[in-house]
């Protein structure tokens, strides 16, 4: 497969994972997290098909588009480890979904990372939230719940939150 159709593919099933995951949240209330903004694209996704919810982003430093940035009441900057912990004391039982897309290419900081963010989120969660993610993280609490028909296994991961 070209890299151009590698990309094509990645980008669509994420796409189709947001979508998916926004529909499992729509009658739910609560905020979405969106860790890591990148050059924006999932970000600016998410508000198009959530307008009505507020989003707060990660990241270690901004490189997205300019009308792909949140404002800074929306952006927790710097180190995954030092905002996350501030973000789930902030919004305890608050978050409805987390959208998790942190690859490094250094898969052992990647492992870390997912292990981090899953082992910090729970308080955060309300009952039924969605975690999707590009990597997989194991969040204490969540049961694995199927991906879009056309996604590849392991491509993204979906955990619902049990309470």
């Amino acid at each position: 497969m070209s890299r151009l159709n590698s990309v094509i593919r990645r980008l669509q099933a994420q796409r189709d994972c947001l979508n998916a995951a926004a529909a499992m949240i729509k009658d739910q209330d609560g905020i979405v997290l969106e860790v890591g903004l990148g050059n924006g694209r999932t970000f600016d996704h998410l508000r198009e098909i959530m307008p009505d919810r507020e989003i707060f982003v990660f990241d270690r430093q901004i490189a997205a588009h300019p009308k792909c940035i949140p404002d800074d009441d929306h952006l927790f900057l710097g180190d995954i480890f030092e905002t996350l912990p501030k973000a789930v004391e902030r919004f305890k039982g608050k978050v409805a979904l987390v959208h998790s897309d942190v690859g490094t290419g250094d898969e052992e900081l990647n492992a870390k990372i997912a292990s981090f963010i899953g082992s910090t989120l729970p308080p955060a969660l309300i009952k039924g939230a969605i975690v999707a993610s590009d990597q997989k993280i194991d969040v204490p609490g969540t049961i694995a719940e199927p991906l879009p028909e056309g996604v590849p296994k392991d491509r993204y991961f979906f955990r619902r939150y049990q309470g």
